[in-house]
């Protein structure tokens, strides 16, 4: 077993610990997702070997090359952008894909999937030009059209906000997406528990404002 990564998991986990404590909420409605992009194998491994089991890559093809090279029984998610042409793989390759940015890739993963395949919805909720993510008048539409689907299921929302060194002022992107989660669930009637939200330096802030995934990578792995 690695030292320096187990030590760093167990700061990680003190800090999700602290921040459920504070505000008030249960330990495990938080899921660490370990963001493995751009990592070799070995640095799998050496996770796994402290006990975690749940990662979170970029890229589809990073991705089907590293699996077969990686212990088994583990479970892949997608947090980068996907491609409408790497639909056909993702589908099958990941346990939950968090970066559903628009309903043609829903579409397409939906008519791929082989088997139930839950889903985030990523929203754009700052407005920010050129960034992938739906925008917050587009969501109730394409729960609408998952909700006749009969593969992809929509369990959340995700989101990558403006970076900000402060996590403090991330915050408010954090609030807004909650805002917008519980909106959604009285609006369609289809319940949303998840919520990906929150990284490495603003984990707390995001576990604050009602965050179920955080996904850490760099206090893990360390800086790419």
């Amino acid at each position: 077993m690695s030292t320096i990564f187990s030590e760093r998991l167990d700061a990680v986990e003190r800090r999700i610990a602290v921040a459920c404590e504070k505000a008030g909420r249960e330990r495990n409605s938080v899921t660490l997702l370990a963001v493995s992009k751009t990592k070799p194998p070995e640095a799998v491994r050496e996770a796994v070997d402290c006990g975690l089991r749940l990662f979170g890559e970029n890229k589809v093809q990073e991705t089907q090359s590293k699996v077969s090279m990686c212990p088994a029984g583990l479970e892949w998610h997608l947090i980068g952008h996907l491609q409408s042409n790497k639909a056909k793989i993702a589908a099958n390759l990941f346990q939950m894909v968090h970066t559903v940015d628009s309903l043609k890739i829903l579409q397409a993963l939906e008519k791929h999937a082989h088997s139930t395949l839950p889903v985030l919805l990523q929203v754009n909720i700052a407005g920010e030009a050129g960034k992938y993510g739906m925008k917050p008048e587009e969501v109730a539409g394409v729960i609408e059209a998952a909700n006749t689907m009969s593969k992809c299921e929509v369990h959340g929302l995700m989101v990558i906000p403006p970076f900000s060194p402060d996590p403090e002022k991330t915050r408010i992107h954090f609030s807004n997406l909650r805002k917008l989660r519980d909106q959604l669930q009285d609006e369609t009637g289809t319940p949303l528990p998840e919520l990906s939200m929150g990284m490495s330096h603003d984990l707390e802030v995001a576990i604050e404002e009602g965050s179920t995934w955080v996904r850490i990578g760099t206090d893990l792995f360390g800086k790419r």
